[in-house]
């Protein structure tokens, strides 16, 4: 079940600025949000990092060329796109700094809450994704999905409408806190949208805001940000 009750007596459920505790939510440095770009968009040049986080291209340029003699990032192309990737040292830092932010302002509990409500779901749009690509032939194997079954494709669609509310929901409890979770319920709202309109390719297309895309990226921000890989995961 999303959400919980606010408690006043936990740190976590402090009002901003009351107390002498951080002011919520907590606003990012562009060093940490460059960085972080990156490792979200796996392969990302100056505009599409700076975009990220509505940041200045010209700023997070610089940035990253002083993430680069730090040896945190790196120039590399994949598929004829050419771009900024994480050294296995920047992942290091980027994790670093990330868990410095959430330890500082307390919020190890809260963000955990919000992921492993996330986690929950997880294999449900993992497997949405999947009926939206295949679907029985009806000789008792899959098939590419070439969309002529509107029952079957109107099941996965509305199966994408409660993820877009699940999404929704985690990404704006945490954005109460930490200010760069803010916006994956829209984008995979937008996208949702887009396939509605009939543009088919947007739950699943790869390296564009797709449904897939923005769900797979918030998992990759609450990993980051709580120190967990992917193989270390617990069972939902």
């Amino acid at each position: 079940m999303l959400g919980r009750v606010a408690n006043p007596t936990d740190p976590q459920d402090t009002p901003a600025g009351a107390g002498t505790g951080p002011s919520f939510p907590l606003v990012s440095t562009p060093e940490l949000l460059a960085l972080h770009a990156v490792r979200l968009r796996g392969l990302a040049d100056d505009e599409a990092a700076a975009a990220r986080y509505g940041l200045d291209p010209e700023d997070v340029r610089e940035t990253l060329l002083d993430h680069q003699a730090r040896g945190w990032v790196t120039r590399r192309e994949f598929a004829g796109t050419r771009g900024w990737a994480l050294t296995d040292a920047g992942r290091a830092e980027g994790e670093r700094l990330l868990a410095g932010e959430l330890a500082g302002a307390g919020l190890g509990p809260f963000v955990r809450e919000r992921y492993e409500t996330f986690l929950a779901d997880n294999a449900r749009c993992l497997r949405a994704c999947t009926d939206w690509q295949l679907r029985p032939d009806g000789a008792g194997r899959l098939a590419v999905n070439e969309h002529g079954d509107a029952a079957w494709d109107g099941r996965v669609l509305d199966e994408l409408a409660d993820l877009a509310r699940v999404i929704a929901t985690v990404s704006e409890q945490l954005a109460s806190r930490i200010g760069r979770f803010g916006g994956y319920g829209a984008r995979f709202g937008d996208a949702l949208a887009r396939v509605r309109r009939g543009e088919l390719s947007w739950v699943d297309r790869v390296r564009a805001d797709s449904c897939h895309t923005v769900w797979m990226e918030l998992h990759e921000d609450l990993l980051a940000t709580l120190g967990i890989a992917r193989g270390e995961e617990p069972t939902p």
